[in-house]
């Protein structure tokens, strides 16, 4: 094989592909890139059995063929090299020359024979959605997923069409992440669990705009993301997703609408009194003033503060992780805000008016007549 690429579009593609490299396994070759040279293209693949990554990259292809090249060594030595054009040739003894300008290195390859390629995915079942909209909806619902490997289903998010709408929802045992969008045409209707890893590594190589499409192919086990010159498959979590419809049709005590900036500018600074050993709530009351409580004691001080709010309903005092309050403010982009209260033992709801978005966050228990 040997075929020659400008630097930039080399490691703009060893960039896109890295992320379904294995870090720590027992099979080399997953650490490896395939580099295949065929039909005028170079493809460079990744992957890592759960997830995987193939990406064209544009170059001149002057002898057809294959290799696996170790990721880190491989990847080190392209961003090293001068901001010019690249020579890549295999020689009869397993071995590739590297050569850019004055630079020459030779290092070890595989003959790319091992390397596992992607599953095909038929293309059946799909939907299709702008960059935008998907890095988006990741970006909302992400944060809510568990780390935990023992509870495997709150390490995914559920992606469910139905009635042309795609909703996607995470949850951690805390707390709750909905978020829905409109889909053109007819759509046909899924429920899959799709890995919390891949969509966070996805959400990292999209980066287009509104007219920047993505297709998303079902299967039984697999999810296929497609966009430009770049193919994401995905193993899916096998098992039904957690019921939560009663959860998200919860009445109310309270309803406040509140500042989102300065709401978060009172929570940002409570924060500051928080050690990571400290487990305290920050206390929220509202009363029949029309404001807005906040209160912190911890072992490095005391803090308390207040802001305007709208409210209907109820007084209320109710302690939460201020870290949850935070992620999901952080990721609404109205100026305003509409939180739904019961009482200091239920959680609450913060959502838009046509429910686009909804957070649940259950609170921390506290002894209310404490705070009263």
């Amino acid at each position: 094989m040997r075929i020659k690429c400008k630097k930039n579009q080399l490691i703009a593609g060893i960039n896109i592909v890295s992320k379904a490299v294995a870090t720590k396994t027992t099979m080399p070759i997953l650490e490896c890139i395939l580099l295949k040279a065929i039909g005028g293209n170079l493809y460079l693949t990744a992957n890592n059995m759960e997830l995987g990554i193939e990406t064209m990259v544009e170059a001149t292809i002057l002898e057809e063929g294959q290799i696996a090249l170790e990721a880190k060594i491989f990847s080190d030595i392209i961003r090293k090299l001068p901001d010019s054009e690249i020579d890549l040739e295999t020689g009869s003894d397993i071995r590739v020359d590297i050569r850019c300008e004055k630079s020459k290195f030779t290092i070890p390859c595989r003959t790319g024979d091992e390397f596992s390629p992607l599953p095909d995915i038929e293309k059946e079942k799909s939907i299709q959605i702008s960059q935008l909209a998907l890095r988006d909806i990741i970006r909302q619902t992400i944060f809510s997923i568990s780390d935990n490997e023992n509870t495997k289903m709150m390490t995914g998010e559920s992606f469910e069409v139905v009635n042309n709408q795609l909703i996607v929802i995470s949850l951690d045992g805390h707390r709750i992440s909905r978020r829905k969008i409109d889909l053109r045409g007819d759509n046909p209707e899924v429920h899959v669990v799709v890995p919390g890893k891949t969509l966070q590594e996805l959400s990292k190589i999209i980066n287009g705009d509104t007219d920047d499409l993505v297709d998303i192919y079902f299967s039984d086990r697999h999810l296929l993301f497609e966009f430009e010159n770049t193919r994401v498959v995905s193993r899916l979590i096998e098992g039904e997703y957690f019921k939560i419809a009663t959860m998200m049709s919860m009445g109310h005590n309270l309803s406040v609408k509140a500042n989102k900036k300065e709401l978060m500018g009172i929570i940002d600074r409570a924060s500051l009194l928080i050690q990571e050993t400290d487990r305290k709530p920050i206390i929220v009351s509202v009363k029949n003033d029309n404001n807005l409580y906040v209160r912190l004691d911890t072992n490095l001080g005391s803090m308390k503060e207040e802001m305007e709010i709208e409210k209907e309903g109820e007084e209320i005092i109710i302690g939460f992780n201020p870290k949850f309050l935070m992620d999901a403010l952080r990721v609404i982009d109205d100026d305003s805000v509409c939180i739904y209260m019961t009482d200091s033992k239920n959680p609450c709801i913060i959502k838009d008016e046509a429910e686009t978005y909804v957070y649940i966050i259950l609170p921390i228990s506290i002894n209310t007549d404490i705070y009263a």
